[in-house]
């Protein structure tokens, strides 16, 4: 039988959806609920806004560093070089901080965020570091490898260091994210797919607050309709991170070979490093949009205020308390001696002045109280309370430090990682040592699979979830946008892997209260990882929302999961194919979309999913699943899906 390869079959089976549609019907419609775009699959566009150092920053000077044979000059790399991080970390220093005050450059060197696909794509290109700073280049491969044009993937990069107002002020970021949707619906003829991560969904959160200062009121929702058909939300913090607060008071260096203090000097001159603090879900802030109308725009100063649940229970609907710290004994720059001074003081006369240790919520965090207890104790906190006023609860557009209601979006998907051990509270104390080093943490509270327990490994007491985050965001945060579905919720869960079926379980017409979790009544295997989806296309006439849960998928690595991009494919063909005849995608069987996914099954010395893949030896395999390929008969693969 004559070969046909891959990219032939997908060129075959694309032609056959655009002829289907251009035969069957003049006017092609979605078929939930009839919502949608008159148009063929070649109409669709994503726009993809990345989440925090997730675009590449380029040098805009010359900066002559001593010392060093590297300098920096213009359109130079400077996150992430770390050539140049390692051999001049001053001069990096320079072209990174930003003035925690007005959010201005350094003044011998400033930077500027990257543009295209490529400033999203690998951080840190290289033959080593690529692969390691690799976030959406699996996702660029995919729809590449499906055919999907070149114009149809929009990259939406910024300057994740900046607040979002000062992303307007300084960069206009979010008049060019309007005209980058208008551009895309003008060149493609179809609204986009929006693909946010991580912070990208609290820049995109703000846009549509930003978007009804911009568009009048009755035109607000229709140009949403018109120009975004679904939102993809992938690892949202939608009530904040923890490790916000670890960054901010001892430094996060997510794997930099750089101190941890000088992490924390460079976290803390970000105006984003206030944007994930933890929040608490029972606090908001007056309706800003209609203040616009009857006050004026830029009044600021929005109303902050709790209902009575955040005063009846703890922790701010947390698992825990954030911080817990200990307030040393001495003030001012007594509280930040040198080591050689704590090691000459009198043991005793130590002792005379124990610690006061305190504990803060969410509420608490977010609010300043935090930082204005050890304000005599941290320089920093200075700044970090500035930021907080002036940059987030002064702001004219949105506070973000607020739960997000859901957006008036056609189509929602909120796609997040659970079951992996997440910190969700922190323990601090003196360490002894100089400004910025001078908290240490003595503990940790993790959250895992529905329990919380201590760094040594003792049970913690407070409210945990019913399951546990994605390593970085806790799960209470990522699972706020459940309270976004309805009264009735359909659930499955299905094994990630291809699967036959056998092991799906459904349950319908579940009950769902209002701002409640809402948890499946299912078995699990423990040998397996499963995508638990919550679906609902009732509650809201012509709208959708979707929960899908990943077993043990990592918030940094998700964007790479081949099994969500599956899962997202897989739901992009069902809602652009005419003959769809559910809302959703059908989630009874999982087989190979591509080569790679067929693979050598050495127990039955075959290839698995003998249907739908075939052994095919090609000069260069060099191990029998290599040689594993999709059948040239199952170009009709992806019709099983509807």
């Amino acid at each position: 039988m004559r070969e046909v390869r891959k990219p032939f079959l997908v060129s075959i089976l694309f032609n056959l959806i655009v002829t289907c549609f251009l035969v069957e019907t003049l006017h092609t419609s979605f078929v939930n609920g009839g919502e949608g775009f008159s148009g063929d699959y070649s109409k669709l566009s994503g726009i993809i806004i990345p989440g925090y150092a997730s675009t590449q920053l380029r040098a805009w000077s010359i900066l002559d560093c001593p010392y060093s044979p590297l300098d920096f000059n213009p359109l130079d790399s400077v996150w992430l070089d770390t050539t140049k991080l390692l051999s001049a970390v001053n001069c990096w220093l320079k072209c990174m901080l930003l003035d925690p005050y007005n959010q201005t450059d350094h003044p011998e060197c400033k930077s500027r965020p990257d543009s295209g696909l490529s400033a999203i794509t690998e951080i840190d290109p290289g033959y080593i570091t690529g692969p390691l700073s690799s976030v959406w280049k699996e996702w660029v491969k995919w729809c590449i490898q499906f055919g999907v044009e070149a114009n149809a993937i929009l990259a939406a990069p910024y300057d994740w260091r900046l607040s979002a107002s000062m992303l307007e002020e300084r960069d206009l970021y979010f008049h060019k994210l309007k005209l980058t949707f208008e551009t895309a619906l003008r060149l493609r003829g179809g609204p986009s797919l929006v693909f946010a991560h991580s912070l990208g969904n609290n820049v995109f959160r703000y846009f549509l607050e930003w978007l009804k200062l911009e568009i009048a009121p009755k035109k607000y929702v229709q140009w949403l309709d018109d120009h975004i058909h679904a939102y993809f939300a992938v690892g949202a913090p939608l009530l904040g991170s923890s490790q916000t607060v670890k960054g901010a008071l001892s430094g996060e260096t997510f794997g930099l070979p750089v101190s941890e203090g000088t992490v924390r000097l460079l976290f803390n001159s970000f105006g984003s490093s206030v944007w994930m603090m933890p929040f608490s879900k029972y606090c908001r802030t007056d309706n800003v949009y209609w203040k616009h109308f009857f006050e004026g725009r830029g009044t600021g100063n929005h109303k902050y205020h709790c209902d009575d649940m955040e005063y009846r229970f703890n922790y701010s609907g947390w698992p825990t308390n954030i911080v817990n710290i200990e307030i040393p004994s001495t003030r001012g720059i007594d509280a930040y001696p040198s080591i050689t001074e704590v090691a000459q003081q009198n043991v005793s006369s130590r002792e005379c002045g124990l610690p006061t240790q305190l504990s803060f919520s969410a509420r608490e965090v977010s609010d300043g109280t935090l930082f204005r207890a050890i304000k005599e104790y941290d320089p920093d906190t200075e700044k970090l309370l500035y930021q907080l006023e002036k940059l987030y609860h002064d702001d004219a557009v949105l506070n973000p430090l607020t739960p997000w209601d859901r957006p008036p979006l056609k189509n929602i998907f909120c796609i997040y990682g659970i079951d992996s051990k997440t910190e969700v509270g922190y323990y601090f104390a003196p360490s002894g040592k100089p400004y910025p080093d001078n908290w240490i943490i003595t503990d940790i509270v993790y959250e895992n699979e529905g329990a919380l327990f201590s760094r040594s490994g003792n049970l913690v007491n407070g409210n945990p979830g019913a399951s546990s985050g994605d390593e970085t965001v806790p799960y209470n945060s990522l699972s706020w946008c459940k309270t976004w579905l309805g009264s009735k919720v359909n659930i499955t869960r299905a094994p990630q892997s291809e699967h036959d079926g056998s092991d799906v379980q459904v349950d319908l017409n579940v009950e769902h209260h209002h701002n409640a979790d809402i948890v499946p009544n299912m078995t699990r295997d423990p040998r397996v990882k499963y995508i638990t989806y919550y679906e609902d296309s009732e509650s809201l006439p012509g709208r959708r929302t979707a929960i899908w849960e990943v077993d043990k998928a990592s918030h940094r690595n998700i964007v790479r999961s081949p099994v969500l991009m599956r899962e997202l494919w897989l739901q992009m063909w069902h809602d652009i194919h005419p003959d769809a005849k559910s809302k959703f995608v059908t989630k009874a069987k999982r087989g190979p979309l591509r080569n790679e996914d067929c693979y050598w099954d050495y127990g039955k010395a075959r290839c698995a999913w003998p249907e739908h893949c075939e052994y095919r030896y090609i000069f260069g395999d060099v191990h029998l699943g290599q040689s594993c390929r999709l059948k040239s008969s199952s170009a009709d693969l992806l019709l099983h899906y509807l």
